[in-house]
């Protein structure tokens, strides 16, 4: 994307990242409905957390928004690159 190099599955700590951008420092989650549950909705939280206490940006976006707005997410993106 405008070119930056994203990574898929990119480990970051003990997590694994869907979309990482070393450059950017910027993850990207895709989330489909698991996440909607409490007990991930919290586990999502906790692990954003760590995340970011390496000085890296997440951006959260759910499979359907993906699927149904693919513009409007990939414009939300745009947004935060420099």
């Amino acid at each position: 994307m405008e070119g930056y190099k994203f990574r898929r599955q990119h480990p970051i700590y003990r997590y694994i990242a869907d979309f990482y951008c070393h450059e950017l420092r910027l993850v990207i989650e895709l989330d489909g409905g698991v996440h909607d549950k409490v007990d991930q909705q919290e586990h999502d939280s906790n692990r954003d957390l760590v995340i970011r206490e390496f000085g890296i940006r997440i951006l959260r976006f759910k499979n359907e928004e993906v699927v149904n707005e693919l513009e409007r997410v990939l414009e939300r993106i745009r947004a935060v690159l420099p």
